[in-house]
């Protein structure tokens, strides 16, 4: 399974470093007080915070780890209040499964926010806390604003440097795109370099909205973003050329990326053989305007355009989310979904007398995050990494005595929680389960004893998922990836309608290519993460994949066709144009319809030597690819 591989990411230094003080001094701090549950508490609550500690930018960690932790204090006051409650515990913590769940539904921070809310309910009806009912939110609360104090305290130094990295990571990225044009590789750098275009356009936008007047820092950033965009469509037109470019091409934005990263301006010019061909003057023209915007000392704010559009009000975006969360049907589906897992894990822990129950449903909370990947997936690495998580508690907890000894341990285990939670989820389990093991024990005073509890009641969470959280639901065997993606083909069909009108806006058009591949990317991850699940949903996912990869592609050549018109190819005519859009909408029903067409549909025809012939022949290996047995769910040949 891809989940038990670790992933190759290096290793966040100051993140380890962050993670062993927040999580170590406050049980120093406990001992020294001669209040070790208290201390604890205040670890539990860095834990969160060392968890959510995954953003670059500043600002972005403020949101990540401060939003989180007051939804930590309310989940937390509320399982307070009916601790050891009975039945009245299980329909509050399934009330706020409910709440949680469509929270998640939003994004990345509120993710973030409905599983602590969560998380903190559950434990709060589940172990003895210190009173009065408020001092559990107080100390848990106090330990995420210590992981936020440590994150922030470079900001006064290095304010814009993550956001100057991201957009030098994308100058990066498309240099090594210009590298892999007319080679095998072209399309894997391509995804890394959506990537990292989405990233950067995130952070850069969203820090844009929290500033009452244009910062110029952020213009000049959004401003050598924006001249990315033309290297990026050149280099779909060298690809298809099929002929590397001179390695001198790339090296010019590698030159560029270390200006930007630098945040310095400068004379240089880049050194280019005259361009002879509509492709190499797209590439010529794009990196001298690239040039010009990097090095330039003071871009022209009113020549910055919002690529993707600048985001709504406040007022009007939580009105939106708002109406999307509780009128979206797969808000309520994911919320009811697990709510009823954990109402199931609650009342089963109710009825059955179980050491250390809340274990349960807080099993059940970790893995049933459909946002996080694959529900079975997670389920199976979470049983795997707490068999491994376990070895190391065991031992510790056999061979450490408690006391002012579990101050070096908490700071060696605490820093492997950065360190393995981007290897993997098996590996994050395995390294969170034994800090977990060990505060926990500082509150109960159990031992060892909670090893084997910790084990069996893991294990009894992952069957619960996998049963009410899996198996029951229709969508766990019938995935509608299918349908996202003639979703994707219609947006592509858009796309090219209006990339070729003449009287069109050369910012939408900028805006759709931007949307048509950010919509590609999601729906690339979604595959991914369905060919993760056992048959039939992974097998049908793997039989679609291949028309994953020739949308994409139908999107490449779009650009590449579009750019030679821009630099001196001749235009295709109207009735090409409606032909290929036409072809497009037919292949997208034929996606949704899963049933073999009526009749032969003849493929798109025209000039040979049109600028959209590459078009035409990816719109018709597309819709070979999309034959009734692939369509069906059947991969070709089998």
């Amino acid at each position: 399974m891809s989940g038990l591989r670790p992933q190759r990411t290096p290793v966040n230094w100051a993140a380890v470093a962050r993670a062993s003080v927040a999580l170590s001094a406050p049980l120093a701090v406990g001992f020294a007080l001669d209040r070790p549950a208290f201390g604890a508490l205040v670890s539990i609550g860095a834990l969160s915070g060392v968890i959510g500690d995954t953003a670059d930018a500043y600002r972005m960690r403020l949101l990540n780890i401060a939003v989180p932790q007051v939804f930590g204090a309310v989940g937390v006051t509320l399982g307070t209040l009916v601790y050891a409650r009975g039945w009245l515990t299980v329909a509050v913590l399934t009330l706020v499964a409910l709440v949680s769940g469509m929270v998640s539904s939003i994004g990345a921070v509120a993710s973030a926010s409905g599983l602590l809310l969560l998380l903190n309910a559950v434990i709060g009806s589940g172990l003895p806390l210190p009173r009065p009912w408020w001092a559990p939110a107080l100390l848990l609360g106090i330990g995420g604003l210590l992981v936020l104090a440590l994150a922030l305290l470079g900001w006064p130094l290095r304010g814009g440097a993550p956001e100057r990295s991201a957009v030098a990571r994308a100058y990066r990225a498309v240099a090594d795109l210009l590298d892999a044009a007319g080679a095998g590789t072209f399309g894997e750098r391509r995804q890394a370099v959506t990537q990292c275009l989405n990233d950067s356009y995130d952070l850069i936008l969203a820090r844009r909205t929290r500033d009452h007047v244009r910062n110029p820092t952020l213009v000049r950033l959004l401003a050598q973003l924006n001249a990315l965009i033309p290297v990026v469509e050149a280099a779909f037109a060298a690809d298809q050329r099929g002929r590397p470019l001179p390695p001198d091409v790339a090296a010019q934005v590698r030159v560029l990326a270390d200006a930007v990263e630098r945040g310095s301006a400068g004379p240089y010019r880049p050194d280019l053989a005259p361009p002879a061909t509509p492709t190499e003057r797209a590439v010529d023209h794009a990196l001298r305007h690239a040039a010009t915007v990097v090095l330039e000392q003071d871009p022209d704010p009113h020549n910055v355009d919002d690529r993707l559009g600048r985001p709504a009000a406040l007022g009007v975006r939580v009105r939106r989310t708002a109406r999307e969360v509780l009128f979206s049907e797969a808000s309520w589906r994911y919320g009811l979904r697990l709510a009823l897992c954990i109402g199931l894990a609650q009342a089963l822990v109710s009825v059955v007398e179980l050491d250390r129950s809340y274990w349960v449903p807080l099993t059940v909370t970790f893995v049933l995050k459909p946002d996080f990947g694959s529900v079975f997936s997670r389920a199976v690495a979470r049983g795997l990494g707490t068999v491994a998580g376990l070895v190391v508690a065991a031992a510790v907890l056999a061979e450490v005595p408690r006391g002012w000894w579990d101050v070096p341990v908490m700071f060696v285990l605490g820093g492997l929680i950065p360190a393995f939670s981007a290897k993997g989820y098996a590996f994050q389990t395995a390294a969170i389960t034994p800090v977990i093991l060990l505060l926990s024990d500082l509150l109960s005073r159990e031992g060892i004893g909670l090893v084997g509890a910790r084990l069996v009641d893991s294990l009894i969470g992952c069957a619960i998922v996998l049963v009410a959280g899996y198996l029951l639901w229709p969508e766990s065997w019938h995935s509608r990836i299918g349908d996202r993606l003639a979703d994707s083909v219609d947006h592509a069909a858009r796309h090219v309608a209006l990339a070729f009108r003449t009287d069109a806006d050369q910012a939408e058009k900028a805006r759709s290519r931007r949307r048509l591949y950010r919509d590609l990317s999601a729906v690339r991850s979604e595959f991914q993460r369905a060919l993760t699940e056992p048959p039939p949903a992974g097998t049908r996912a793997a039989a679609w994949w291949p028309l994953v990869v020739a949308v994409e592609r139908i999107a490449d050549a779009t650009t590449a066709a579009k750019v030679r018109v821009d630099h001196g190819a001749a235009p295709p005519t109207r009735g090409e144009v409606d032909e290929v859009v036409g072809q497009l909408h037919e292949l997208a029903g034929d996606i949704r319809s899963r049933e073999k067409p009526a009749g032969m549909r003849a493929e798109p025809e025209g000039d040979e030597r049109s600028v959209l012939e590459p078009l035409r022949q990816e719109v018709t290996a597309a819709r070979t690819i999309a034959s009734p047995s692939t369509v069906s769910g059947t991969p070709p040949g089998q």
